[in-house]
């Protein structure tokens, strides 16, 4: 690993990159709350999960729709409408102009206008084109082989995942917003899904689900979760929610084995927490972002656009990145889809591995939701 601690890596953001600003420090550290947000989305991309994914879409609380939270990805069920070949010169490519293609140009007024690929070939990820109360229409952007694909989702997910970092201020031993996004995080992550978490008087957790208005079950936790998973029973799918946190440690979070306070809250309040370490997110900014190959030198450029002192726009982001950027990222992930992982701890369930926590995602993914919402 080129530098010992993220702590300095942030401290050679800071004066390398973002002197100019008034904090140079907490911009710094909130690149590095992006880059944590950019890994887990590619590493969806890489486990071939994000035809399923939207960003930052409003998630309701389980039987309480009132409250929305936003979390940064959500998998939902899906199923494929089109895909299409992306020509040169072709961009910008529209969401108006997908949808008169498909045959959808009815369906435009209910749609947002926005640009999957704007005229500086900057990508929009999950781009959604249309939205209803039920179901919605996103497109997606394979920059590997230059095509699009369309997808018609249902808006009740069956996974989420939250990223959540927390920097040090300088001279201080501990971040002062800490614990409150520990606890931020854990109301989101007990209050999404049907199945809910019920602590036993010897420390155990046990799972609740309503099966029908008379019918509930009670059982261990991972064992009822585990159940669900593998189940094909509607009254047990129905509004379940597989809920995964992804920390990285900056002083606060500490080690997956010297767990403290915070990482304990969020440990069980999500179904998945996984960590990542100092050594993947240094690996992740000196060979892509200080100093890349010339395979992947379009990452840092495109982060350089993003973070010069004269830049028009952030175009290095889970939401936005440009194509020749996204190609890079795509292509590095794939090729080290191994090391990638490696990167990070399983910190909850114990005794889990991430490659588990993908074959759930995968058999979620390759339900039958339509057996449970009705037809796409």
């Amino acid at each position: 690993m080129s530098y010992e601690s993220v702590d300095k890596l942030q401290n050679l953001l800071a004066n390398e990159v973002f002197s100019y600003t008034s904090d140079k420090k907490k911009a710094a550290g909130r690149a590095l709350g992006t880059f944590l947000e950019i890994i887990t989305y590619y590493l969806i991309k890489v486990w071939k999960l994000d035809h399923f994914a939207a960003i930052e879409k409003p998630l309701p609380e389980f039987a309480n729709t009132e409250i929305t939270h936003n979390v940064e990805f959500t998998l939902h069920g899906s199923r494929r409408i089109a895909e299409k070949e992306i020509s040169e010169n072709e961009f910008p490519i529209s969401s108006r102009s997908i949808l008169r293609t498909l045959g959808l140009g009815k369906e435009i007024k209910g749609g947002k206008p926005s640009m999957l690929v704007d005229k500086m070939n900057v990508i929009r990820n999950a781009c959604t084109l249309i939205s209803s109360p039920e179901t919605f229409v996103n497109a997606y952007v394979d920059s590997l082989n230059n095509r699009y694909f369309v997808q018609r989702l249902f808006s009740r997910p069956f996974a989420m995942f939250e990223c959540k970092r927390v920097g040090v201020e300088e001279g201080s031993k501990k971040g002062p917003q800490t614990i409150e996004k520990a606890k931020q995080g854990s109301y989101v992550a007990r209050t999404v899904s049907a199945l809910q978490r019920i602590r036993r008087a010897d420390g155990s957790l046990a799972g609740f689900l309503q099966q029908s208005e008379t019918d509930f079950i009670i059982s261990d936790y991972y064992s009822l979760l585990s159940r669900i998973i593998h189940s094909t029973d509607k009254a047990l799918l129905r509004n379940f929610i597989l809920t995964v946190g992804v920390v990285s440690n900056h002083g606060n979070w500490f080690t997956s084995s010297n767990p403290n306070k915070e990482l304990k809250i969020l440990a069980q309040s999500y179904d998945w927490l996984i960590f990542l370490t100092d050594k993947g997110i240094s690996e992740f900014i000196t060979e892509l972002l200080l100093s890349p190959s010339e395979e992947y030198a379009a990452v840092k450029e495109a982060f350089k656009k993003s973070y010069s002192r004269d830049k028009k726009e952030n175009v290095f982001t889970k939401v936005r990145m440009t194509y020749e950027c996204d190609k890079a990222l795509c292509s590095y992930f794939v090729k080290k889809r191994k090391t990638i992982e490696g990167w990070f701890n399983v910190i909850s369930p114990k005794d889990q591995t991430l490659d588990e926590l993908k074959t759930e995602l995968s058999i979620l993914a390759a339900k039958e939701w339509e057996d449970v919402y009705g037809t796409l």
